[in-house]
C-alpha cells in the first residue's frame, strides 16, 4: 500500500484536491486523542494507494495543534510521497512550508493549484525553473476544475515507487550552513540519514520538542546550544529569526526569476475591490447582518419553514404516525407496543428529523458563502470584537450557525486552530438560543407575558451575555489562560461556487446530524416513553393512565427540590427540564402530556392557562433562563463528545453549562423576589454569594504564570 500525504497551507485547495482524488472512497474521523478531523481515502482507480489529507498548516513549527499533528505524522508514519499543494495566487508565502518539507527526505511533488486564476490574470509561472530551483517535480493543477490532479497523483506514485528523494536546499549563509552541518554530524547516530538536515535545522531553532524526541544527552544539548549561541552573537539576531529570514530570502530570489505578472505592482484585483466594501470598518457589519438575515429568512421562515411544516405535519404526523397507528391497531398489536412505536419511536425521532429540511437548506446556503470565500471575511470582521472578551474571530462562525441548531454550530468549531480557544468555543456556543429553544420562549411569552416580543429579544441578549461573561471568566483560569491565538487566516480570492463542493459539504454536515441525532434521540425517546407510561399501581408494574403515578413522576418529585430555589419546584417543571435534554422542543410537548393534552401547537397555546396557574412571571422567566443556558440536547452533547474527543472534557463542558445556568437563574429569581416582594431567605443569601463570586471571577487579574507557560519563545535551551 502506497501512502501519499497532502500537505499545504489553509485554504490552498487541499480539501478540494482530496475530494477530487478520492471521490466517495473516504474515511473521516478524528486524529487519536485530539479534536482535529482526520481524512483519508483510496485514490480513484487504485486499490493500493491511500491519500491522507493532513490539517492545513503554515509551517512545521509546533505552534498549533494542526502543526503538531502534521509534523508527527510526517516524522512517525513516513508516507511514501508528499503532494505539496501551493496556492499559485500567493506562491511566496506558500513556498515557506515547501522549504521545510524538502528537508524531511520524503519524495515530493509540488502541485501548483489555482493556475486557472493565474491564466485569467495573464500571469506566468515558470514551472521548469521552479522545479530546478527546488529539485522536485512540479505539476500545474486546478483542483476546482479537476485539471492536472491525476497527473500530480501519478507523479507522486512514480516518485514513491522509485524512492526519488529531493536534495535539501542550501538556503542559508555559508557560516549558518556550516553550523547546521556540525549539528548534523553530532546527531547522526540518533536520526535516519535522510532526515538529519531537518532535525539539525529544528535544533538550531531551539525546538524543545525535538530535543525530547531525540532524547539527547545534556552534554550534547549543551554543545549544540553553544554553537547556536555563537551564531546568534555573530548575526545579532535570535536563531529562529535567522532561519526564517534565510528561507524567505531564498524564496524571494526564486520568485523574482519564475513569476511574471501581467499587471503592474499595486494594481487591485477584483477580490481586493470587493473586500474594500465588505470588510470596510463601517459597512462590514451592516452588510453581514443583511446577508445573514437573508440566509436565515430563507432557511428558517421561507422555503425551510414550508418544507419542515410539511414533513412534521403531513409526513410524520399523518402519513407515518397516523397510518402506522391504524395498521397496528387493526393488526391487534398490544397497546404498549403501539404506543412505543408510534409515540415513542416515530414521535421522538420524527420531532428531530422534521427539522432536517431547514438544516439542509441552512447548510446549503452557508456552504455557498464558504465556497465563494465570504465566511473567512466574516471571521476577520468579528475578530476585533470577540478578542476583547477572550475569543478569536473564528469563534463567531460556530455561534452564528448555532442560532439555527447547536449540533452544526459545535461542529463548526473545527475551523479554530488553537485548542484552548476551540474548547472554550464549544463550551459557550450553545448559549446562543437555537431554533429548538424558541418554542420554550414562545410558550412562556404567550402564557405569562401577553406574547411580548421583548421576551424573545431578551432570550438572544441572555445568550450573548452568557457567552461574554463565560469568555472573560474562562480566560482567567489556568486551563484557558493567555491571549487568543493570533488571527491568521488566508483570505482566498472570490470565485463562483462549485456545485460538487457545496453539495458534498452540505451532505457531510446533514448526514452527520441525521446519524448522530437520530440514534441518540431514538434511544432517549424509547426510555422517556417507558418512564412516563409505566409505574407501580397497587404494587403491580403496569401502564398508567395518570402520569402522576408514573416512574417519571416519581423521579420528578425526587429532583424537584433542587429547582425550588429557582422558583419552579414542582415535579412537572423538573421533568420538563430533564426531557429538554433529549430535545429542547420536548419541553412544550412534555407539558402538553403532563397537563393531559394529546397534541399541542408549537407555542403550546392550549396549556397557557395551566402554566399561568403554576408559574409567576418571575418563576417563568427563571425557568426560561435555566432551559436556555443549561446543557443542550442529547444530540448536541453527542456532538460535544465527538469534537472534544475526551469524556472528561465533555463532562466538564456539560457541568459548566448546567452550573452556569443554575447560578444565573438563582440570581434572577432570588433578587427578583427581594426587590419585588421584599422577600429574604437562605436562597437570597446563596444568590448574593453567587453574585459576589461571579463578580470576583470577572474582575480578578489573569494568572500570569499560565500565560507565560504557553509562550515557547521564553523557554530557555537548558530547561
Amino acid at each position: 500500500m502506497i501512502k501519499i500525504a497532502l500537505v499545504g497551507n489553509p485554504n490552498c485547495g487541499k480539501t478540494t484536491l482530496f475530494n477530487g482524488l478520492t471521490g466517495g472512497n473516504q474515511y473521516v474521523g478524528n486524529w487519536p486523542g485530539v479534536t482535529v478531523e482526520k481524512k483519508e481515502g483510496l485514490l480513484q482507480g487504485h486499490k493500493d494507494v491511500t491519500i491522507q489529507d493532513l490539517p492545513g498548516i503554515y509551517s512545521l513549527s509546533p505552534y498549533s495543534l494542526e502543526e503538531v499533528i502534521a509534523r508527527g505524522y510526517l516524522l512517525q508514519e513516513h508516507p511514501d510521497a508528499i503532494i505539496n499543494i501551493i496556492d499559485s495566487t500567493n506562491i511566496e508565502r506558500n513556498l515557506y512550508l515547501t522549504t521545510q518539507l524538502l528537508e524531511l527526505g520524503i519524495p515530493m511533488v509540488l502541485a501548483l493549484n489555482m493556475t486557472d486564476i493565474i491564466r485569467k490574470r495573464g500571469d506566468v509561472i515558470d514551472t521548469c525553473e521552479l522545479a530546478a530551483k527546488f529539485g522536485c517535480a512540479v505539476v500545474e493543477i486546478s483542483a476546482l476544475n479537476k485539471e492536472g490532479i491525476l497527473e500530480a497523483a501519478e507523479q507522486a506514485i512514480l516518485l514513491a515507487q522509485t524512492k526519488m528523494v529531493p536534495k535539501p536546499l542550501a538556503l542559508f549563509e555559508n557560516k549558518i550552513e556550516k553550523v547546521i552541518g556540525e549539528i548534523e554530524t553530532i546527531i547522526a547516530p540518533q536520526v535516519v540519514a535522510g532526515e538529519s538536515r531537518w532535525y539539525a535545522v529544528k535544533l538550531f531553532e531551539r525546538d524543545q520538542q525535538i530535543v525530547k524526541m531525540l532524547g539527547l544527552e545534556p552534554a550534547t544539548t549543551e554543545l549544540i546550544g553553544k554553537l547556536v549561541a555563537a551564531s546568534e552573537d555573530q548575526e545579532d539576531d535570535d536563531a529562529e529569526s535567522i532561519i526564517t529570514a534565510g528561507r524567505y530570502g531564498y524564496i524571494a530570489q526564486v520568485i523574482n526569476r519564475i513569476v511574471h505578472k501581467a499587471q503592474a505592482p499595486g494594481t487591485l484585483t477584483v477580490s481586493d475591490k470587493i473586500d474594500r466594501i465588505v470588510t470596510n470598518r463601517i459597512l462590514a457589519l451592516p452588510i453581514f447582518a443583511f446577508i445573514m438575515f437573508c440566509v436565515y429568512y430563507i432557511s428558517m421562515s421561507g422555503v425551510g419553514a414550508l418544507v419542515t411544516d410539511w414533513v412534521n405535519d403531513e409526513f410524520f404526523g399523518e402519513m407515518v404516525a397516523g397510518n402506522l397507528s391504524a395498521w397496528m391497531e387493526s393488526a391487534g398489536c398490544a397497546e404498549w407496543l403501539t404506543g412505543l412505536v408510534v409515540e415513542g419511536i416515530v414521535g421522538g425521532v420524527g420531532a428531530v428529523l422534521g427539522f432536517v429540511p431547514q438544516m439542509l437548506i441552512l447548510f446549503l446556503m452557508l456552504s455557498i458563502l464558504e465556497d465563494v470565500g465570504y465566511m473567512s471575511r466574516v471571521a476577520f470582521i468579528m475578530d476585533r470584537i470577540f478578542r476583547r472578551f477572550g475569543l478569536s474571530g473564528k469563534s463567531f462562525i460556530p455561534m452564528l450557525v448555532a442560532s439555527g441548531c447547536g449540533v452544526p454550530g459545535i461542529m463548526a468549531s473545527r475551523t479554530i486552530e488553537n485548542d484552548r480557544d476551540r474548547k472554550m468555543t464549544i463550551m459557550t456556543t450553545t448559549f446562543i438560543p437555537c431554533g429548538a429553544k424558541m418554542p420554550i420562549v414562545a410558550l412562556f411569552a404567550g402564557a405569562l407575558f401577553d406574547g411580548s416580543g421583548l421576551i424573545a429579544t431578551s432570550a438572544y441578549f441572555i445568550g450573548v451575555a452568557a457567552v461574554i461573561i463565560s469568555g472573560i471568566i474562562l480566560k482567567k483560569t489556568k486551563m484557558f489562560a493567555g491571549d487568543p491565538a493570533p488571527f491568521v487566516m488566508e483570505l482566498p480570492s472570490y470565485h463562483m461556487p462549485y456545485a460538487t463542493n457545496i453539495l458534498r459539504s452540505t451532505w457531510e454536515r446533514g448526514s452527520s446530524f441525521i446519524i448522530k441525532a437520530g440514534t441518540i434521540i431514538l434511544l432517549s425517546s424509547i426510555i422517556l416513553w417507558f418512564l412516563q407510561s409505566f409505574g407501580y399501581v397497587d404494587g403491580a408494574w403496569e401502564m398508567v393512565e395518570d402520569n402522576n403515578g408514573s416512574v417519571l413522576a416519581v423521579l420528578g418529585n425526587t429532583i424537584a427540590p433542587i429547582f425550588a430555589p429557582l422558583g419552579f419546584g414542582k415535579w412537572q417543571a423538573a421533568v420538563a427540564s430533564i426531557t429538554g435534554l433529549i430535545a429542547k422542543e420536548n419541553v412544550v410537548s412534555t407539558y402538553g402530556v403532563l397537563y393531559g393534552f394529546a397534541e399541542v401547537a408549537e407555542d403550546g397555546q392550549e396549556i397557557w392557562s395551566n402554566l399561568a396557574a403554576d408559574f409567576t412571571q418571575l418563576s417563568a422567566y427563571s425557568f426560561m433562563i435555566f432551559n436556555l443556558l443549561c446543557a443542550p440536547c442529547f444530540a448536541a452533547i453527542g456532538a460535544i463528545r465527538r469534537e472534544m474527543n475526551n469524556a472528561k472534557w465533555t463532562a466538564f463542558a456539560v457541568g459548566y453549562m448546567c452550573g452556569f445556568a443554575y447560578v444565573m437563574a438563582l440570581i434572577v429569581y432570588q433578587f427578583g423576589l427581594y426587590f419585588l416582594e421584599g422577600h429574604w431567605s437562605l436562597g437570597t443569601v446563596a444568590a448574593a454569594f453567587c453574585l459576589a463570586t461571579l463578580l470576583y471571577l470577572l474582575f480578578r487579574p489573569a494568572p500570569e504564570e499560565a500565560a507565560e507557560a504557553i509562550d515557547m519563545k521564553k523557554i530557555s535551551w537548558n530547561e
